[in-house]
């Protein structure tokens, strides 16, 4: 069975940066594109930043370009999303998410929250 964790969230001060990690298990990882999706307080989920299978390309939204980076390890299940320059905007539950390169499968982890705060 599939499993997203996601780790590294927390209250930071504007102008920051936060290292988002998400450690998966129960799924071929290398077979999945991976993706980060933020939700603000009340607002609709968003897309914040995808990664291929194989991690040679990659896609940002509008709002974050320049600021975040996502990366991923195969060897370690694991895909990451460095913040930088935070802001205030920012802040929302940041999750992580797997989608099968073929079948489309999506799996959701269960979120970390983000706060962009002075």
């Amino acid at each position: 069975q599939a499993h997203l964790v996601e780790s590294g969230g927390g209250l930071v001060q504007p102008g920051g940066s936060l290292r988002l990690s998400c450690a998966a298990s129960g799924i071929a990882f290398s077979n999945y594109g991976m993706s980060w999706y933020r939700q603000p307080l009340g607002k609709e989920r968003e897309v914040v930043a995808l990664i291929s299978s194989a991690g040679s390309s990659t896609t940002y939204g509008d709002s974050v370009k320049s600021r975040f980076t996502i990366s991923r390890d195969n060897a370690k299940n694991s895909v990451y999303l460095q913040m930088n320059s935070l802001k205030p905007e920012d802040t929302a539950v940041y999750y992580c998410s797997a989608r099968h390169k073929i079948a489309g499968t999506r799996y959701w982890g269960q979120g970390t929250q983000v706060t962009v705060s002075s």
